[in-house]
Order: structure tokens, then C-alpha cells, then sequence
């Protein structure tokens, strides 16, 4: 299975399981990440860039080819989800104003595009524009960092 991070679930790997107290998590992690079952957007990559998180950083730097610039069947997928009115709102007001990363559309057209799972923390809501919302639309995989996890058989 291939799975496509959202930022919030990178950022949450990060925060909450630090390396030096989670070895085999991050051995795991490392695993997938090498053989290319783990991988992202550069939408994502350009999100990560505004968190003050020296280790995230890192690493992001280090592991820059997981985060692919989208393709041409990608980039249609982003156009078949917005050609969605309702799903129009994802993008955030303040976005369009000022400019601003959306990574939520280039990562469901990823997962689409290689037949993967969504991971994110978004969780869906009764008429919302959120991941899960979007990925349930269109039939894609979605998945909280839990039921990743779960799906590969952790335990520590």
C-alpha cells in the first residue's frame, strides 16, 4: 500500500514521537519512507517550511524526494475536484488574498493518481470541505495516522 502524508500528519509524527524515544516507530517510518510507500507533495513540503520545528526541518531537507512535484494527471484531479462547487471553499479566503501553501488538493490527487491511502488528522464533518470530506467523494483511501499505523501492524 502507498500511502500520501498530509503536512498535519508529518507535523504530528514529529511533535509527538521523538526519535530518541521511539526507535523502532522511526526505524519503521524510515522503512516505508525508503521504499517509496511513504511519500508527499511539494505543496506539503512548502507548508512544513513555516513550522519552527528544527528536527521536522531537517529531515525535510534530508528526504526531499518524497515530496514530488505534482504531474499532469495530478493536476487535473486538483481541476476535478474544484470543478466541485462545494468543494470550491477549500480553498481559505485569506489564501486567495494574500497568497498563501494548499496543499489538501495535491495530495488527494496524488493518493488518486497511484491508487493510495490519505493520511491525515483532518477527521470528515457533516458538509465540510476537509480531506476526508473530498477523499469520500471521489472513493480514495483516507486514513488518520492511527489507522495508518494500524494497517502496517505497529505495536510498540
Amino acid at each position: 500500500m502507498s500511502y500520501v502524508f498530509d503536512t498535519n500528519a508529518f507535523s504530528a509524527l514529529f511533535k509527538s514521537y521523538y526519535r530518541k524515544r521511539f526507535p523502532s516507530l522511526w526505524a519503521e517510518f524510515d522503512h516505508l519512507i525508503a521504499t517509496g510507500e511513504i511519500v508527499s507533495t511539494r505543496e506539503v513540503l512548502r507548508e512544513l517550511e513555516g513550522y519552527s520545528n528544527d528536527e521536522l526541518n531537517n529531515w525535510c531537507k534530508n528526504n526531499g524526494t518524497v515530496f514530488s512535484t505534482p504531474t499532469a494527471v495530478e493536476g487535473a484531479f486538483v481541476a476535478k475536484i474544484y470543478r466541485v462547487q462545494h468543494f470550491q471553499q477549500n480553498i481559505e479566503r485569506t489564501k486567495l488574498l494574500k497568497g498563501g501553501n494548499n496543499a489538501d488538493p495535491f495530495v488527494i490527487a496524488k493518493a488518486a493518481s497511484m491508487a493510495g491511502s490519505v493520511v491525515t488528522l483532518e477527521k470528515p464533518k457533516p458538509n465540510a470541505v476537509k480531506v476526508p470530506n473530498i477523499c469520500i467523494h471521489f472513493g480514495i483511501s483516507c486514513m488518520s495516522l492511527e489507522e495508518f499505523m494500524e494497517a502496517e501492524s505497529w505495536s510498540f
